[in-house]
């Protein structure tokens, strides 16, 4: 895609957790940038040290970022004077995005010249309803003209991009004009930003890459070996793309980034939530204690609605099938593993 010069548009992220304030952090250099944060501690430790050690240890934040907690102040600097477009980058988990899509339907305004861009950063699938981010969005931001959305996936650990490390993204819309801004305030130095229409299968890949990563988890924490982590990562693969197609994703699609990319990092990364749940569950360690300690992960909340979907679907998951067994029917995971060698032999590539 030709990227065509487009005027400066500031930016808002909403949400100052790991993920959100490293998308600030990049955005920085090309954009006037704004973050907005529930906490009053965390606005301080932004504007005053340039740090947020709960979040992002040791990285060094730009000096530039503004950081508020005032909802209405974050969401104007985005939509600037009307003299050109601006970017809204919802940097919050899916739990929270309904809540922020309703909280913008009261403060954007009923008119505007110019596009407000919105970015969703989230993944994973509403464990009640099955919904992906994008229908999340539909449900609860109403609807404008000059309001264009979309998703921004791919293999990335907040703390190493906020590090300034190199990492490659993909941002899926209809919208060209969105898809071009993202990569205008994003695209260079260390991240390279690629664009697609294939909104569904971006975040297909997003959410269901979570459930393998507990899966091969569990895995490494039984010490199985690095072949069984190559044979779950290749069938999960398979696994997410039968699903993905049959809910209307592109298959290509979870050949590149949103799809193997962010399988291979989030399967294998010491810093995966959703490996070390995996990890926790081998040692014995029962889900309400993981969850208790602190260690939240997507694949959790959303594989039952994942199996859901594919059955609804007549989809074979059979590691989907597993992981839920074991996180919510105490299936010992040791047993887990017996049960998915011992299916039946099928042609490799069977639908």
């Amino acid at each position: 895609m030709t990227i065509a010069a487009l005027p400066s548009v500031p930016v808002t992220v909403l949400g100052a957790g790991s993920w959100g304030t490293a998308l600030a952090a990049l955005a920085c250099p090309r954009a006037s940038t704004h973050i907005w944060a529930r906490s009053a501690s965390s606005v301080a430790h932004i504007n005053q040290t340039h740090q947020l050690p709960k979040y992002l240890p040791g990285v060094t934040l730009p000096t530039q970022l503004h950081a508020t907690d005032n909802f209405e102040h974050a969401i104007a600097h985005a939509l600037g004077n009307d003299s050109t477009a601006g970017l809204l980058i919802l940097g919050v988990p899916l739990a929270g995005l309904a809540d922020i899509c309703q909280r913008l339907n009261h403060v954007l305004p009923a008119t505007r010249q110019h596009p407000l861009f919105v970015l969703r950063t989230s993944k994973g699938f509403d464990p009640h309803t099955g919904q992906l981010p994008h229908q999340i969005t539909d449900q609860h931001l109403q609807a404008k003209p000059w309001l264009h959305t979309g998703t921004l996936s791919g293999p990335s650990f907040a703390l190493e991009v906020a590090q300034g490390l190199p990492v490659a993204l993909t941002v899926a819309s209809t919208s060209e004009a969105l898809c071009q801004t993202v990569v205008q305030v994003l695209h260079g130095q260390s991240a390279r930003i690629y664009s697609s229409t294939d909104l569904i299968g971006v975040e297909i890949g997003g959410a269901l890459k979570n459930i393998i990563a507990i899966a091969c988890g569990i895995a490494d924490g039984l010490q199985l070996g690095t072949n069984a982590r190559a044979a779950l990562i290749t069938r999960g693969l398979a696994e997410i793309q039968r699903l993905g197609v049959a809910l209307g994703g592109e298959a290509s699609t979870f050949s590149g980034l949103t799809g193997l990319g962010d399988l291979v990092l989030t399967t294998t990364g010491d810093l995966s939530r959703n490996r070390q749940v995996g990890l926790a569950l081998a040692k014995g360690q029962h889900l309400n204690d993981i969850l208790a300690s602190g260690l939240t992960a997507e694949g959790v909340r959303c594989a039952q609605a994942a199996l859901k979907l594919a059955e609804q679907h007549h989809v074979r998951a059979p590691i989907t099938a597993a992981i839920c067994d074991v996180l919510f029917h105490q299936l010992d995971p040791r047993l887990a593993v017996q049960q998915l060698l011992a299916r039946d032999p099928r042609l490799e590539h069977a639908q």
